[in-house]
């Protein structure tokens, strides 16, 4: 395969504290930032990391972007400059060792492209291709021209689209471990609830036992105080994880982090 999704980020006013939640339910493995200090923490599961960072100054939280080695970065450059003019990209300094370029998809929806040998590369993410029993299974966002953005993610990046079901509005990619999910954006969608702007909208995981693990995250909620998810059974919250629900086809449980990132889970 020619691009691999290696990592999604969160940026968060409680970095630590929801990479102990990820930590937590789904046994990811917690690091602190290698530069020595906090401004990020990973907790990964042994294929792909969730970087959590620190929110700065006129950064927004919640799910931010999501990364991806590519086996040559200079040829997805040149399938940019024929197909997608509009889509330009930043190199990253060396204080951000785990984005070598930023770019960005034609609805811009901003990625994250590294290859092995770049110098801001580290090799934080992937320990082995391995996988344990609950691992990050796809990460989705909604955006105004879902069709489009598919295309240039195959185009680009060469991800693999894959059957969606008759009816679904949604589009689905593969690196052949992780999926990239391209849902429509419509404001009408958030009727009775915050409107919440273009862009990622949830990650997905997939465990051994979603049942089992639906009862650890609410007894979680419970015990934990604010390592433990928010609550969504009230007003609002309710709508919004039933938005959720029927959107996405590809979990059967949805939550929300301790600080307010969606996720669902399937077995």
């Amino acid at each position: 395969m020619f691009a691999k999704i290696n990592h999604m980020a969160i940026v968060s006013s409680n970095h630590l504290g929801v990479g102990k939640f990820y930590e937590a339910i789904f046994g990811m493995k917690f690091q602190g930032d290698r530069r020595g200090g906090l401004g990020a923490v990973t907790v990964r599961d042994g294929y792909v990391g969730l970087n959590i960072n620190s929110r700065k100054p006129g950064r927004p939280g919640g799910l931010d972007h999501f990364g991806v080695e590519v086996q040559d970065v200079e040829t997805v450059y040149g399938k940019m400059r024929a197909k997608y003019p509009t889509v330009k990209w930043l190199k990253r300094p060396t204080t951000r060792p785990y984005a070598g370029i930023s770019t960005h998809d034609p609805d811009g929806n901003v990625f994250d492209l590294s290859q092995k040998e770049m110098a801001n590369r580290d090799g934080l993410y992937v320990e082995a291709d391995t996988q344990q029993p609950r691992y990050i299974s796809h990460y989705a966002i909604r955006t105004m021209r879902p069709e489009l953005c598919a295309e240039f993610y195959r185009d680009v990046l060469d991800l693999q689209p894959t059957n969606r079901q008759q009816g679904d509005p949604n589009y689905y990619l593969t690196d052949g471990r992780i999926t990239l999910e391209i849902m429509p954006w419509d404001v009408q969608v958030f009727d009775k609830t915050g409107i919440v702007r273009p862009g990622p909208d949830h990650i997905g995981f997939k465990v051994e036992d979603a049942e089992k693990v639906k009862q650890e995250i609410e007894d979680l909620s419970l015990r934990a105080g604010h390592y433990g998810p928010w609550p969504l059974d009230r007003d609002e919250d309710a709508v919004r994880a039933d938005i959720l629900k029927r959107s996405c086809p590809l979990g059967t449980y949805q939550f929300c982090d301790n600080d307010g990132v969606m996720f669902d889970i399937a077995s």
